[in-house]
């Protein structure tokens, strides 16, 4: 549950004068592994079935993480590697292939199987990538075999979704240059409703041919070419962004959808890069914008001028905080994220307040100590950390509640406000009893 792997050659420098002050940082961490990604796509992708290969600790977070009751029927579950298995002394491979057989026997509706490593192949003795080129071969025709890693020794929870992704990028049709031009892609999981929303918006502004990634079928991936408009709605996707440039997609460089600021340079960036006009972005977006303004406001008089702690987590740290502190006028105290990808964070890393400290990486001891100095109004932090600051009377809020929430889009931005003003109300209110 801990650790994060850092992606050589992933990140590109900028010069130094055009970035806020950085701390990096490396030591012990406080964050799920990648493993917990499965409990988002495994509701994304109703077709597909994550496989785990771990041990019996594994299946115990993916149960508690997911909440899933004993007589459910999930589209995930573990592969549990015995002593005997780890100790290289039994064949993991023979049982693989029979458990695999029982699971699809059981669940013909499969159409992907992802093999989800919990650790490196030199831990659990199993090289999961032949494994899957094996059991490919074995049920061609039948199911598609894939595999990633969730390992908490190289990823962090949300990067479990950049390496699903990654996974089913290879398979994604190469698309005609002349429909390429055309389509604009969407990369990231976002909750159905808010995504049928944002591509009917793109609709109303000109842009009707709009794919997703991942798709809501894992067998029905978009094509992507030269020509292809790639827009990031997460900011955890490195890897998939850079796989997807690779194979001819243009990037559009935009802040994320997070909040009314964010959400609408989003869209409207996509817009230009279709050549739609200006005016047009107004006529649809301006009555939103106002709306979602006034969704905010009665938020932004708990939150204004209250002091914010942003713990490396999730990797929304950064277009978390310049919303909070550009739409609901809090103060950043320190904004941590786990890994700092300059490229596709640049638009976002220009609207924070200058002089904003930013930390990349995680050392544990070192961040609380500056935070019992500064003692901030509003912790953003995982389970782990939450209890032992609000024993300490800090508010906290749950990072990993930020990813399971529907929290993009313009029409989402009074909720998302929400989302930190109720922990520092539900403080004021115990204060007083």
């Amino acid at each position: 549950m801990s650790s994060l792997g850092r992606r050589p050659g992933m990140a590109v420098n900028a010069p130094s004068t055009e970035l806020p002050p950085l701390i990096k940082e490396s030591g012990q961490r406080e964050v799920f592994c990648g493993l917990t990604s499965i409990v988002w796509l495994h509701r994304r992708m109703p077709d597909a079935f994550f496989l785990v290969v771990g041990s019996r600790t594994c299946a115990h977070l993916i149960q508690s993480a997911a909440g899933v009751m004993i007589f459910a029927e999930p589209r995930f579950g573990t592969a549990i590697l015995g002593e005997r298995d780890l100790a290289g002394l039994a064949d993991a491979n023979e049982e693989l292939d029979r458990l695999v057989a029982q699971l699809l026997a059981r669940r013909p509706e499969i159409r992907t199987l992802f093999l989800v490593g919990s650790c490196p192949s030199e831990v659990i003795k199993l090289d999961l990538a032949r494994a899957a080129e094996r059991l490919g071969a074995q049920h061609r025709g039948r199911v598609t075999v894939l595999n990633y890693s969730g390992s908490g020794i190289e990823t962090t929870f949300t990067q479990g979704e950049d390496g699903a992704l990654q996974a089913l990028i290879p398979l994604m049709p190469m698309a005609p240059a002349a429909q390429a031009a055309q389509q604009l892609l969407i990369a990231g999981t976002l909750a159905d409703g808010v995504e049928d929303r944002l591509i009917s918006l793109f609709g109303k502004l000109g842009i009707t041919n709009v794919a997703t990634l991942p798709p809501r079928r894992s067998t029905e991936l978009p094509g992507v070419g030269p020509g292809t408009k790639l827009l990031v709605a997460q900011p955890f996707l490195s890897g998939t962004a850079r796989a997807l440039i690779d194979r001819g997609a243009q990037l559009i460089k935009a802040p994320y959808p997070l909040g009314v600021e964010g959400s609408r340079a989003w869209m409207a960036a996509a817009a230009d890069a279709f050549g739609i006009a200006p005016a047009q972005v107004a006529a649809v977006l301006d009555p939103l914008v106002e709306r979602g303004q006034r969704a905010i406001a009665p938020h932004r008089e708990t939150l204004a001028g209250k002091r914010l702690f942003l713990l490396p987590d999730s990797q929304l740290e950064i277009p978390l905080a310049r919303f909070l502190s550009r739409e609901c006028g809090m103060e950043l105290v320190e904004v941590g994220t786990p890994y700092l990808d300059r490229t596709l964070m640049a638009p976002e890393l220009t609207l924070l307040p200058e002089g904003t400290q930013l930390s990349e990486g995680q050392h544990v001891e070192n961040q609380l100590k500056r935070l019992e100095v500064q003692r901030p109004d509003l912790v953003v932090c995982g389970l782990g950390l939450a209890n032992p600051l609000e024993a300490q009377g800090i508010a906290t809020k749950w990072s990993i509640e930020l990813v399971f929430s529907p929290i993009h889009g313009i029409d989402q931005a009074g909720d998302l406000a929400e989302l930190f003003a109720r922990p520092l109300r539900r403080r004021s209110s115990l204060s007083f009893t």
